[in-house]
């Protein structure tokens, strides 16, 4: 500024350049504080993230926790529940458990009792193991003795063998009498049959009835046999025929004459055929029955033949089981 009070463009120009420098040191003061502010920013902003992850590790624990705690109450719900559950099987099994000791108390007398009786049997089974060594030992010096005994009793059982068998042979030949007998026996009824049922016819002449059948059938009222009641009677107990109707229907093939009247000589020969056609039949069952019996003879005097055999021990053998 001059001396009448003007500014001069120095004066303005130093001024403004100390305003300049004012403002340099204001802004570059400013810039410093921005640039703390920024750091402490960012640094804050680092801070906070990490404060939300820690917040988010502190729910992830405290959901974990509080499943934790869940799962604690539970197990110790369960623990309860257990516990009263085994309190009370406790005071159901205390009776049972006195029995099982009274049970175990009996059953430790019985044992005892067992154990002695085995002790006295093996007492026993030495006292008999020393009576068979000199049971043994007696046998050796009597063997003689027991040898000569065994071939009386073989030659006792070799003379009952001899009888038993004199009297079979005795049997098998008054069967095989008898048989023949019995053959002749039939042989002569079968011859006298005809001749009988020819005098039956003769003696019965007069008495001669119609058998009709009472079948509806025209067919069967035109076959109408007729015989003597009489002879037929007389020929079937002759015979030993009993099925009256049968016989009949067999002898009706007899009707030489075809005059559809069966005569005693027709009904007495077709007596003999039926009889001789049901004898063989009788007869099969009796040859097997003669047939089973040879073999079981056989085996009688297989068995009559083998007889008892004393077999005597000796003193190796005993030892042997003991």
């Amino acid at each position: 500024m001059s001396e009448n009070g003007t500014i001069t463009p120095e004066t303005q120009i130093k001024e403004l350049s100390e305003k300049l420098a004012e403002e340099t040191e204001r802004l570059l003061i400013l810039m410093g504080a921005y640039e703390k502010q920024e750091k402490e920013l960012v640094s804050t902003k680092a801070e906070i993230e990490v404060l939300e992850k820690e917040i988010v590790e502190r729910e992830i624990e405290k959901e974990s926790l509080e499943a934790l705690l869940t799962e604690k109450d539970a197990r110790i719900r369960d623990l309860e529940m257990k516990a009263s559950k085994s309190g009370k099987q406790v005071e159901h099994l205390e009776p049972e458990l006195q029995k099982m000791e009274e049970k175990f108390a009996r059953e430790k007398d019985r044992l005892g009792k067992v154990f002695s009786i085995a002790e006295e049997l093996d007492n026993d089974l030495r006292l008999a193991v020393v009576e068979l060594q000199t049971r043994d030992e007696w046998y050796m010096a009597h063997m003689s003795l027991f040898e000569d005994l065994n071939k009386a009793i073989k030659v006792r059982y070799e003379m009952i063998e001899a009888a038993a068998e004199a009297e079979r042979q005795s049997q098998h030949m008054g069967r095989a009498i008898t048989e023949r007998m019995d053959e002749m026996v039939e042989a002569r009824a079968a011859e006298m049959t005809l001749s009988e049922a020819s005098e039956i016819e003769e003696e019965a002449s007069g008495e001669v009835s119609v058998s009709a059948d009472s079948a509806t059938d025209e067919a069967e009222a035109e076959d109408e046999w007729n015989w003597s009641e009489s002879v037929l009677t007389g020929v079937m107990e002759k015979n030993g025929i009993t099925d009256r109707d049968a016989f009949i229907e067999f002898a009706k093939a007899y009707d030489m004459d075809g005059n559809q009247y069966l005569k005693g000589s027709e009904l007495g020969a077709a007596a003999a055929d039926y009889v001789a056609k049901d004898e063989p039949a009788e007869e099969e069952p009796a040859e097997e029955t003669a047939a089973e019996e040879e073999p079981a003879e056989e085996s009688t005097e297989e068995d009559a033949s083998s007889g008892p055999e004393v077999t005597w021990r000796s003193s190796g053998d005993s030892s042997a089981d003991q």
